[in-house]
């Protein structure tokens, strides 16, 4: 985009960049229409991140010693992001040399720079990450696995906000009560759960509890939203060089995190694989293929998804911390579960979908006498249908999937 213009990248014709909303409206009109294929490799998505986020908090819990974490948070977090640059880098080269003939070279340095200009917006999640990432580790001292994954599940409510500030987004009067349910099979889970005299930091622990949880939900809502809108609107840029930019980021803050320690605590802790065992190198492992999994979820489907999917994993991680750990599966915790499943069934319904507006002009970037209607169009082609002045027309051989083949 230059100058609030968009270019096709197919024919070079230019269209006024469109609004937000209108961009929002157009995407949810066009997921809508996305072929099966694409539903079952979303459904893929689904399966992979709920057994990855079910895992997180047990190989948390696994890595802690006597009741705390013999090596430094920050350093699971910066070795994790080095972890994804090195994949994000292998996919990059993977995929520039599989390149159609005439296409844009992804490793040229023209590219590399202006692609870095614009997803720059990716600085502000990666920030937010490498808060929240630290803050997963403060939770666990204070949570056992399933109560933290219980109250990571509150940032749906708060992602649905920030999406219908951030993005336009809407959601039916049916999805906002779907979404006080998930509240209230949240509270119901969360009964009790605060083991009475402990404290945290020096604050009663009901206090703490209640602030850590606070930030606990607001900072990755706000990364999730912040990073969904940065990669979809940039989503001619390859995705792997994207997540090159965001991981880069998210390194070079938790690196100034690693410096922060050093001068606080002294030399000695400069030394990041310090207190690391077999289960934190499994942490590391599932931390960067949760991340990479997520980059998928915010730039071909959405954070509403993600984090939904994120709650199905709740039951794996309650089954699994009762097994490993012998944590006890109150009813406070089954009856927790239900009322998410059937929130979670109330919120998709199709009866739940917002009725779409009658718009003026032309909306959809189409050939009425074309009966192949663009269901594998690319964002460009959703960009120019969401803005009522285009008149660019995309044919048939034009058309790019939703997903990477």
């Amino acid at each position: 985009m230059k100058n609030g213009m968009i270019e096709c990248s197919v024919c070079h014709s230019k269209i006024v960049s469109p609004t937000t909303r209108a961009v929002s409206r157009a995407y949810d009109q066009h997921r809508n229409k996305i072929s099966s294929k694409y539903r079952a490799l979303n459904v893929l998505l689904v399966v992979g991140d709920c057994v990855l986020v079910g895992l997180q908090p047990i190989l948390v819990f696994m890595s802690k010693v006597d009741g705390g974490f013999k090596f430094s948070p920050i350093s699971v977090n910066f070795l994790t992001e080095l972890a994804k640059v090195f994949f994000a880098i292998v996919m990059l080269l993977f995929q520039a040399r599989h390149q159609k003939v005439g296409e844009k070279p992804l490793l040229s340095v023209s590219t590399f720079v202006q692609a870095a200009r614009n997803n720059v917006l990716l600085a502000v999640p990666a920030l937010l990450y490498a808060v929240n990432n630290y803050l997963k580790f403060i939770m666990q001292l204070y949570f056992n696995p399933a109560t933290v994954k219980m109250l990571s599940n509150l940032k749906v409510l708060v992602i649905a906000v920030l999406l219908k500030m951030v993005m336009k987004r809407k959601f039916s009067i049916i999805q906002w009560e779907a979404l006080a349910l998930l509240l209230i099979g949240i509270s119901v889970n969360q009964l009790r759960s605060l083991p009475e005299g402990s404290t945290a930091m020096g604050l009663p622990v009901a206090t703490g509890a209640y602030v850590y949880t606070l930030i606990f939900v607001t900072v990755p809502s706000m990364a999730s939203v912040f990073n969904e809108y940065a990669l979809k609107s940039q989503f001619e840029t390859s995705i792997y060089l994207q997540n090159l930019f965001l991981y880069g980021y998210g390194a070079l803050f938790n690196f100034l995190g690693i410096l922060v320690t050093v001068i606080i605590k002294g030399p000695s802790s400069f030394d990041i694989l310090q207190g690391h065992s077999k289960a934190t190198m499994l942490l590391i492992f599932n931390n960067a293929a949760q991340g990479i999994l997520s980059s998928f979820f915010f730039k071909y489907a959405d954070t509403i998804l993600k984090k939904y999917s994120s709650t199905v994993a709740t039951i794996f991680t309650g089954i699994a911390s009762a097994a490993l750990f012998g944590h006890t599966l109150t009813i406070n915790f089954m009856l927790g579960i239900s009322i998410v499943f059937i929130s979670m069934h109330q919120f998709f319904s199709p009866l739940a979908k917002v009725k779409d507006e009658p718009q003026n002009g032309n909306l959809e970037v189409m050939d009425v006498h074309d009966n192949h209607r663009s269901k594998d169009s690319s964002f460009i082609n959703m960009a120019a249908g969401a803005n009522e002045d285009a008149s660019h027309r995309i044919g048939q051989d034009e058309r790019k999937p939703l997903l990477p083949t």
